[in-house]
């Protein structure tokens, strides 16, 4: 997963020993709770915005909001006040493409310095239309009046930007920053500015149409008379230091809202569609689509889906190459997008202070003060053990997909550098298991998808010290090999795929002996640096039934302790079952529940024959997505059992969107209906297809094989499922199999 978190105090003391990670490295503040405050968010690019429901970003202690342009806030502050009061909230929404934010707004009641009722409430109708494109926040004022006289209505907005680093707003405490530049003035902007340590200065430009009554360095003030029934509109644009449009602001706002309109239209122009006979589902569906294309950002190598926001809206590695692997269904430029751009940045050198090796797939970038300084180790860090068997694994499922030979042949050399990282420097001591173990104390001291620090524990709750190796790695690295088998071979590397098969089929034996416990009736989490298993039910043996990995007499007894009621709550399986040491259901990885992380497990469970189970977890998460604003599946939620009529607990700072987990559902269905394809033959098949309870029909639309096109409805009949073919385009072939 993204960078550390860490859920004690900022005081509490750190775990004793080498290993011991400060509790305050990388802290996110859990002073306001996001779902609390259920922000609304925007992103364009490297540019993303968090606003509460009223349009308005209230700066503070622990405050997410504002305006960030690659790491730096912006805008740290934006307050509109009508008559010198806050307006009263009617609604707020975003559009179902993401593409608009829209907040309706009415005057509260005005007294004068005598208490006396000058402006009754609901006279005076807000609304205010926002969104990014290309740096820059667009926003349109639309002001109403709907009383039956004139009115001379005073509207001020108070602004300020900090430029604070994305860490500094995370929580970490900086013993020096740069130098705030004074405010350039001019009659329709205000130019504000900072020079930071590393030398850069960094601008937030905004300009308003018509021009302020009157504009200081943090004040806009706009006087508008409106007869009865007149509407007028205040245009503003906060551009984030880049070269803003050359129309005036009216103009330009027009301008961009086409144009990011016709861009998000575009980029899921060519991805599969999909309606269900429940609607509150098919919400869901259109949000997540809708998230993972407003979070998709465009690099030079292709379309790429940043991890999340607030907090992880940049490049991840794991998070982008899971996200790939679960939409290689509905979209494959995703994937090969995510594949070249980590190939374009994988590691060729040693250097400690990065985590980085020869053949390392990234972690993640930033592009912040902080990490040009090196005060954090994130400018381009490859500290997690997981990226490069998924790297390889992702390339596999991607040529079995699109049989896109050319884009295997480009990307080979950076195939035979992650395998070889795979074997000598992921493999610290020669035990055909890959560990991971941090190179400077700066470093992320646990580099798998959990890694919090107290995320890896023994029976007894003690902390594992490392080199650690993880039982999900080790399936990833199973599946590495087998997809480097199958790219070898249709590459014409004869002994390579047959070299890579026998280290697959090696691993496999040695996984099963040393990670399998009879006792537990499943995988132990790890093992640790001295090759002590960490004897603990977790999450983490649904990735092995995921990838193959697991001989398959393992599988019932795995597939059993994963939906016991210790680990599955009701709305999805627990990352850490509920009667181990460190449980805590209100923790980042000690017990909570993770969309991305269940749609896996529900993945492995169907490759190895329990489709009911995987529509019991698909059950479960839909059920809790009914509760969320939006519909939008956050980042994680609370691993407290389900209980009747209630919802889900939230956890209070969890990103939403999160690409992997607006993605969940996607794959989820994908799993449950059984759907593969079959490139060579032009073949779409589903195997022995499920319907979750909530399901009766799903149609799929372009889904796209070999050239070929097809639409498909699947509809329950009893306990089966019937398909029908609606169209196609070419010589496709619908298969299926019971």
């Amino acid at each position: 997963m993204p960078s550390i978190r860490v859920e004690a105090v900022p005081h509490a003391p750190a775990p004793a020993g080498p290993e011991a990670a400060p509790l305050v490295q990388f802290f996110i503040p859990a002073t306001a709770s996001l779902q609390e405050r259920r922000p609304r968010t925007l992103k364009h690019g490297d540019t993303f915005a968090v606003f509460d429901h009223n349009g308005d970003a209230l700066s503070g202690p622990g405050s997410p909001e504002g305006v960030f342009h690659r790491d730096t806030r912006h805008l740290s502050h934006l307050y509109l006040t009508i008559e010198g009061r806050r307006p009263m909230l009617l609604s707020s929404t975003l559009r179902d493409d993401n593409a608009t934010l829209t907040c309706d707004l009415t005057n509260p009641d005005v007294y004068d310095e005598g208490d006396r009722l000058v402006l009754e409430h609901d006279l005076v109708h807000l609304r205010r239309s926002r969104f990014l494109w290309n740096a820059t926040c667009f926003e349109r004022l639309v002001m109403r009046n709907f009383d039956e006289r004139h009115r001379r209505i005073s509207i001020e907005i108070a602004f300020e930007a900090d430029f604070a680093d994305l860490f500094e707003v995370r929580g970490t405490r900086r013993e020096r920053r740069g130098e705030m530049r004074l405010p350039e003035l001019s009659s329709d902007r205000v130019v504000l500015g900072y020079t930071g340590l590393d030398k850069r200065r960094r601008t937030t430009t905004l300009t308003f149409d018509p021009a302020p009554t009157q504009l200081s360095g943090n004040l806009a003030v706009f006087t508008f008379d409106l007869g009865p029934g007149e509407a007028r509109s205040l245009f503003a644009e906060i551009n984030c230091g880049t070269h803003g449009m050359d129309h005036p602001s009216r103009r330009a706002f027009f301008i961009a809202l086409r144009d990011a309109r016709r861009a998000r239209r575009s980029s899921a122009s060519s991805a599969a569609s999909i309606a269900t006979s429940n609607e509150i589902f098919n919400e869901g569906v259109r949000r997540s689509v809708s998230d993972l294309y407003m979070l998709i950002t465009d690099t030079p190598e292709g379309p790429y889906p940043y991890a999340g926001i607030p907090w992880f809206s940049t490049v991840f590695g794991r998070d982008a190459l899971i996200t790939a692997l679960q939409t290689l269904w509905f979209d494959p430029a995703i994937a090969r997008g995510v594949l070249l751009h980590l190939a374009a940045n994988q590691a060729k050198t040693l250097d400690p202070a990065s985590d980085a090796e020869p053949g390392k797939i990234l972690h993640e970038v930033r592009h912040g003060e902080m990490a040009e300084l090196g005060e954090v180790p994130f400018r381009r860090y490859y500290g997690s053990v997981d990226s490069t068997p998924l790297f390889v694994m992702l390339a596999g499922a991607y040529l079995r997909r699109t049989r896109d030979l050319a884009t295997m042949r480009q990307l080979w050399p950076n195939l035979e550098a992650a395998l070889a990282w795979i074997d000598h420097h992921g493999d610290r001591d020669g035990d055909g298991f890959v560990e991971y173990g941090r190179q400077t104390v700066e470093g992320l001291i646990n580099q798998g998808w959990k890694d919090s620090h107290d995320s890896v524990f023994h029976m007894d709750g003690r902390l594992a010290r490392g080199p650690i190796a993880l039982a999900e790695v080790q399936a990833y690295v199973y599946g590495a090999w087998h997809a480097a088998a199958e790219i070898a071979g249709r590459l014409g590397h004869v002994a390579r795929a047959t070299r890579y098969e026998s280290r697959a089929e090696f691993l496999r034996k040695a996984f099963d002996s040393a990670f399998f416990d009879e006792a537990l009736g499943t995988y132990v989490l790890a093992l640790d640096g001295d090759k002590r298993p960490c004897r603990v039910r977790t999450s983490n043996a649904g990735h092995a039934l995921a990838t193959g990995i697991a001989y398959p007499e393992r599988a019932p007894a795995i597939a059993q302790a994963l939906m016991a009621g210790n680990s599955f709550c009701g709305w999805g399986v627990r990352t850490v079952a509920s009667d181990e040491a460190r449980y805590n259901p209100m923790s980042y990885h000690n017990g909570s529940v993770w969309p991305h992380d269940n749609a896996l497990i529900a993945a492995g469970l169907v490759r190895y024959g329990f489709r009911r189970e995987a529509a019991r977890i698909f059950e479960g998460l839909f059920a809790a997505s009914t509760y969320i604003d939006l519909r939008r599946l956050p980042e994680l939620f609370c691993g407290f059992r389900r209980q009747r009529a209630q919802g889900p607990t939230f956890y209070p700072v969890a990103c939403a969107p999160q690409a992997w987990a607006a993605t969940a559902p996607l794959f989820m269905l994908q799993s449950c209906v059984g759907l593969s394809f079959d490139t060579e033959h032009a073949q779409i098949i589903f195997e022995q297809p499920v319907m979750p309870n909530f399901l009766d029909e799903v149609v799929l639309r372009n889904l796209t094989v070999a050239g070929s096109a097809a639409a498909v409805a699947l509809r329950r009949s009893g306990s089966q499922v019937v398909v029908q073919v609606l169209e196609r385009t070419g010589p496709v072939r619908v298969l299926v199999t019971t």
